[in-house]
């Protein structure tokens, strides 16, 4: 098998965005070529990192969609305290600081923690990981999540531990990406079979298992909401 030069990773790169920058990024990684696939879904959407990555996850419209279904099911006011998990670029945690709810985010990706914090600055942002968050139970009035549940390897877990941060009446509002969406620009390869697609009886029966309420999916071409209380 031939080997990849730098044009086929410069020309992979470039479907996405991405240029010398990134390119320099994964030389610089060291790693070995069947590793750039998970390389390259870290770096646009696991775990963005980069000029390019602060620029999408910065832009207004990114994820606008998500955005407004999730703060219309929260419908957050004044004296309510929001957890958003995977805070990206801070978008969703400016807006809800902007209803006059306290707000806090989290993300794993250091680019965009840094990010979320300047674009929220009246939140608080952490970074840290979805599957052990660092907060006392009942911390929250509402959790939110807005296209990162499809990444989580430990879904279950992560739900659980929304039910424990967030306080009795709490409400969850989670937007995440159905399987009919596999291979469109929604969830390309190689991001796709790096995901985990769930149907809607299947993310449904996911907040059953995690213990929340009035569990419910409302699924919208493709785009699904998965809503519960506490």
């Amino acid at each position: 098998m031939s080997r990849a030069q730098p044009d086929d990773y410069a020309g992979r790169l470039g479907a996405f965005g991405l240029g010398p920058e990134d390119l320099r990024a994964w030389q610089d990684a060291g790693l070995p070529g069947e590793a750039f696939d998970d390389w390259l879904t870290d770096r646009v959407a696991r775990r963005p990192t980069g000029a390019q990555a602060r620029r999408v996850y910065g832009a207004e419209e990114v994820h606008d969609f998500a955005r407004r279904a999730i703060l219309d099911a929260l419908a957050l006011q004044p004296g309510d305290r929001l957890l958003e998990i995977g805070c990206g670029g801070g978008l969703l945690l400016r807006d809800a600081v902007g209803t006059g709810a306290a707000a806090a985010g989290l993300d794993h990706s250091p680019d965009m923690a840094e990010l979320a914090a300047e674009r929220a600055p009246g939140a608080a942002v952490l970074l840290a990981t979805a599957e052990r968050l660092p907060f006392a139970a009942d911390s929250f009035t509402a959790a939110a999540m807005s296209v990162v549940f499809f990444f989580f390897t430990e879904p279950l877990r992560v739900l659980r531990e929304c039910r424990r941060v967030l306080r009795p009446g709490g409400r969850l509002a989670v937007f995440t990406t159905g399987p009919e969406l596999r291979g469109t620009p929604a969830a390309p390869e190689p991001l796709a079979a790096r995901g985990r697609f769930h149907s809607d009886a299947e993310l449904a029966a996911l907040g059953r298992q995690a213990g929340l309420a009035e569990v419910k999916v409302h699924n919208d071409g493709g785009g699904q909401l998965l809503t519960a209380h506490i």
